[in-house]
């Protein structure tokens, strides 16, 4: 059992994993040495054991954790309060630009590869991220569902789970082929088929 940190410790680990999240953005993950992130965190080699005794690999993990948290700021405010159109296009925007600016790059892909997405701290990880963005959507859904009246048959969660499934589709097309219209489309589509089925028949799309 590790010790609880202080608040300076804490504040010191932080510093770590970001100043190796923002070398590994700038330089890609093969490239980068513990003495890059030394220097650009300001700390010496005895204190990046002391925060990570295993070394790279758990830093690295460290830095997936805090890309993965990312992921999730990044589309806020409106991923938190998708409770009207227009908030959904406001965040379709937002997750459009931010892979637009990352490019045919993913920090966080990029760091999976290295890790092995398949150890369990990555799976953890991966796991823990999509379900907090998925109940995120779902969270949205229930909120204009409210406001509607679907089917019986409506699946809140179902639908949810196929909007994260189609950005996710539509992420991996803009890294291979640099282009974003695969992903404009998916979040049109899917915000397209919400608001049809969430809005009263004969009334007008809730604001």
């Amino acid at each position: 059992m590790r010790k609880e940190l202080t608040a300076k410790g804490k504040a010191t680990r932080r510093r770590i994993v970001e100043g190796a999240a923002e070398v590994l953005r700038e330089q890609g993950v093969g490239t980068v040495t513990l003495d890059d992130v030394m220097a650009r965190a300001g700390v010496s080699k005895s204190q990046v054991f002391h925060y990570f005794p295993d070394g790279k690999d758990e830093l690295l993990l460290a830095v997936a954790r805090f890309e993965a948290e990312q992921v999730l700021v990044d589309q806020q405010p409106y991923l938190g309060c998708l409770d009207s159109w227009e908030n959904w296009e406001r965040w379709r925007d937002v997750v459009v630009a931010r892979y637009e600016i990352l490019g045919d790059t993913c920090p966080l892909g990029s760091l999976f590869l290295q890790v092995g997405r398949s150890t369990p701290g990555a799976r953890a990880i991966v796991a823990e991220l999509m379900g907090r963005w998925q109940e995120s959507l779902a969270a949205g859904i229930r909120a204009l569902r409210a406001a509607g009246s679907p089917s019986a048959e409506f699946d809140v969660d179902a639908r949810a789970a196929a909007l994260l499934a189609a950005i996710q589709g539509g992420v991996s097309i803009l890294l291979s082929t640099g282009s974003s219209a695969h992903l404009r489309a998916a979040l049109d589509q899917g915000i397209a088929d919400l608001r049809r089925d969430l809005t009263p028949a004969g009334a007008g799309a809730p604001r």
